[in-house]
């Protein structure tokens, strides 16, 4: 099957498991054969996650969409990805939003992520090395919505810090083997938290997370 092909039949798929139209035009816009290794142009469009090195992957498109649909983005919405490993969703999410904050914990990730970003013509999307120490990045908080894409043992409380009064945060959160991805709207009153279900996400590495 040739790359337009493919194409097609992942947004068709995507179509109809996808309320939100919105994301799905916001993914068919984003070339994610651009977000993955040469060796890998000719598999970019097939539903499944794939490796772009350094023990990282980009995440399958239907989890992708399924995380992003459920941040209920708004045009003026300021967004932070944890994890932005290839900026691939970061890319989705600057389709959607005012502005995107990506942050990396692989120095050779996030100079690759911010490359193609930039080639493509993102001006609304910034990756940055992420620091061990802080998970997040506090210089651009508080953000209106969050997306994790590592998995963390319990939800952290830095990350929750950074996220406005109302604001939505779509996180896996299990062992390292296995995660349930959160959704939490956060609330003065208390969190509201909906388990939509299983999933497998590569480590969160940092304090809050994962030691390495």
């Amino acid at each position: 099957m040739d790359l337009e092909a493919a194409r097609t039949k992942l947004f068709s798929h995507l179509s109809w498991e996808i309320q939100d139209k919105r994301v799905i035009d916001a993914m068919q816009r984003v070339p994610r054969e651009e977000f993955v290794p040469a060796s890998q142009h000719d598999v970019s469009y097939e539903d499944r996650p794939l490796s772009i090195g350094h023990g990282q992957t980009i995440s399958q498109p239907f989890i992708v969409a399924m995380m992003v649909q459920a941040l209920g983005l708004k045009k003026t919405d300021k967004v932070l990805e944890v994890g932005a490993g290839s900026g691939y969703v970061s890319a989705i999410l600057g389709q959607l939003a005012a502005q995107v904050v990506g942050v990396e914990i692989i120095p050779e990730l996030a100079e690759s992520a911010s490359a193609t970003l930039q080639r493509l013509g993102y001006e609304n999307v910034s990756i940055h090395v992420a620091p061990r120490s802080n998970l997040g990045w506090l210089p651009e908080a508080p953000y209106d919505a969050i997306i994790v894409s590592a998995g963390a043992p319990s939800v952290p409380a830095m990350l929750l810090g950074q996220l406005r009064w109302n604001g939505r945060m779509v996180i896996p959160v299990g062992s390292r083997v296995q995660q349930n991805l959160l959704r939490i709207l956060r609330k003065p009153e208390g969190d509201e938290i909906e388990d939509m279900g299983g999933c497998f996400f590569v480590p969160l590495i940092g304090d809050g997370a994962w030691n390495g």
